[in-house]
């Protein structure tokens, strides 16, 4: 084959310069193409928390894998189990979409990223669920699991017997969000099998995953999944974060009528992770015969799915994502570390944004300031909360205000 071939002559060189030739030829074909992959998707690779997979939703084949049965941190992709149950209540009408979701006490306590809801009020299922989909809403996901498993402990039994029934045979859960939980334990194949009975399981409601942004007492609140705008054919479906297993994605994009499935776990940033699983997608599709599709923001986007007969969005679509912006400014700081670490505070608090780090030159002196954007003024808000509590500078400034580090 040409591809192997190809590997072959990229081995044998790189042995040429290190000497490494026979441990080389021994690594698994899987894993020499991920190593073929630019280097900006290679920085993960050695990470004891990473692993990826890319499957064909039509035939569960894996493509591409690297650790998809050492077991990781699901974050908020536990999230996708809570959706699965929600869908499944909704098809055997134990749910409709308009059934108010009560907020208890327990559901409001969570920690962001969250909608704000206060304990005694209600929304409705198709809120939480649009919640869950677009903000990661950790109160919308307890309050949702305690409706339908009568608390929480019994709905993360429910989802954990679940799994097993969808053979997800190495998955845990503890709750129904993925705040941390050292119990609560997944692998990348579990995952990407969670996404492929979600695609077929559940074809009318999966389209919530593509939503783009919906409007919440006001706000309007956008989806973190930026490769839905980004990468050509992709339609869904979920980001998580927590400390322990850093950024984590499950994506799946539609080409030429073929469905991918990725998913990756353990980037060190959000940029990274978004990089990395568009190279995993871009080799998957190549694997299939699939030719690429140039880069080209949300047109290309569009014009990916219509040829390849991706399902239309949820209608109606709540709004776009609004162009002027709020961000979390904080500094200055003596020193880049110092910025990337309040950042880092922020970036949990918020649950999204990317962080810019600049220098301000003031009195022959260079000092550090960072940003984390885009977001709303509510997550900026919760972002600059969080760094005050550890008395931090931190403002939240609109995107038009001149006052942004430069993005």
């Amino acid at each position: 084959m040409i591809v192997s071939r190809v590997w072959r002559h990229a081995v044998a060189r790189l042995a040429g310069l290190h000497g490494l030739l026979p441990r080389m030829l021994a690594l698994p074909v899987t894993l020499a193409m991920i190593m073929l992959l630019p280097a900006a998707a290679q920085a993960q690779i050695g990470s004891d928390r990473y692993s990826s997979i890319v499957m064909d939703a039509a035939t569960g084949t894996i493509i591409i894998s690297v650790s998809p049965d050492e077991p990781r941190y699901p974050a908020s992709l536990t999230k996708m189990m809570t959706l699965y149950m929600a869908f499944e209540a909704l098809r055997d009408r134990r749910l409709t979409r308009e059934q108010m979701v009560p907020v208890s006490e327990h559901a409001a306590s969570m920690s962001p990223s969250k909608l704000g809801l206060m304990p005694g009020t209600r929304l409705t299922v198709e809120q939480a669920i649009l919640g869950l989909v677009t903000k990661s809403a950790n109160d919308a996901a307890a309050a949702l699991g305690e409706l339908l498993g009568g608390d929480e402990d019994r709905f993360a039994q429910m989802m954990t017997l679940r799994a097993r029934a969808l053979g997800m045979a190495h998955t845990t859960f503890r709750n129904a969000s993925g705040l941390p939980d050292p119990q609560q334990m997944t692998t990348a194949r579990d995952l990407a099998m969670l996404a492929r009975h979600l695609v077929q399981d559940f074809p009318g409601d999966y389209r919530y995953f593509s939503v783009p942004s919906f409007t919440f007492h006001g706000r309007v609140i956008p989806n973190h999944d930026h490769l839905l705008q980004s990468y050509p054919g992709a339609d869904g479906i979920k980001t998580g974060y927590i400390e322990a297993s850093g950024f984590n994605l499950v994506t799946s994009a539609v080409r030429s009528d073929v469905r991918l499935i990725g998913v990756v776990i353990g980037a060190a940033k959000p940029g990274e992770r978004d990089q990395h699983m568009a190279a995993l997608m871009d080799r998957g599709f190549e694997s299939m015969g699939i030719a690429p599709v140039p880069r080209g923001g949300a047109r290309a986007q569009a014009q990916a799915q219509a040829q390849a007969g991706a399902p239309a969005p949820v209608q109606p679509l709540p709004g776009r994502r609004p162009q002027v912006f709020w961000a979390a400014q904080l500094g200055p700081f003596p020193s880049q570390t110092a910025a990337r670490s309040a950042a880092d505070i922020a970036r949990r608090a918020a649950d999204t944004g990317d962080i810019r780090i600049e220098p301000v030159a003031a009195h022959g002196r260079t000092s550090y300031r960072a940003s984390l954007a885009p977001l709303t003024q509510p997550d900026a808000r919760a972002a600059c909360a969080a760094a005050a509590r550890k008395h931090l500078a931190c403002a939240a400034v609109r995107s038009d205000s001149g006052q942004l580090a430069s993005r």
